[in-house]
């Protein structure tokens, strides 16, 4: 509108004498036809992005009550519980040894998955220590050693089982976030499996 505005203005107030050169004004017309399609593309683009959003919405809730795998960190022990998840080895190697470390850093238990190759390893800790007495409930920091580590070939990530028990629709760049039982509140983007 405001544009229009503007051009009409400029054709009542030109110059009789020298007025609006012709390859001048059809330039301003394809200028307004340009703005109004980058209008158009911009809330076409919003509608898409608002309907991604539910479609994305609806099939996290679906999730509800399944088994997620989800990259952490970490992991949450139960009083007398396992924790069960995965290892993604970047390649393939002899040897891996999940670390699991106290929050004070003391590493409890160090549990050997053997020669693997490039991918996901299972993991399963009973929730005891290397002792074998029972670990404390708590949050523990899981960390993984491969034969053939090196900076370049990149560290190994590792995953942890959980029940999804909510969905959270965040806003912005927050996104869509899970809240899974024993990892606490972890990206949408980070959901690796699903199982019933």
């Amino acid at each position: 509108t405001d544009f229009l505005t503007l051009m009409l203005a400029q054709l009542k107030n030109q110059d009789p004498t020298s007025p609006v050169d012709s390859n001048t004004f059809l330039t301003q017309l394809a200028q307004l036809s340009e703005v109004q399609g980058i209008t158009q593309l911009n809330t076409s683009f919003s509608t898409l992005s608002s309907s991604l959003s539910a479609n994305q919405a609806l099939q996290a809730s679906s999730l509800l009550g399944h088994q997620a795998l989800v990259t952490s960190p970490t992991a949450q022990l139960a009083a007398n519980g396992t924790v069960t998840g995965s290892v993604s080895v970047p390649q393939t190697t002899s040897s891996v040894v999940l670390n699991i470390a106290d929050s004070t850093g003391n590493v409890v238990r160090s549990i050997p998955l053997g020669a693997q190759a490039a991918g996901l390893a299972n993991f399963s800790w009973d929730g005891k220590e290397t002792s074998g007495s029972p670990a404390p409930a708590g949050t523990y920091t899981l960390s993984v050693a491969y034969a053939g580590q090196t900076k370049t070939s990149g560290a190994a990530t590792t995953l942890v089982n959980g029940t999804v028990e909510s969905v959270s629709m965040g806003a912005g760049s927050a996104g869509m976030t899970l809240n899974v039982a024993g990892v606490g509140s972890v990206a949408f983007s980070s959901l690796q499996q699903t199982s019933n």
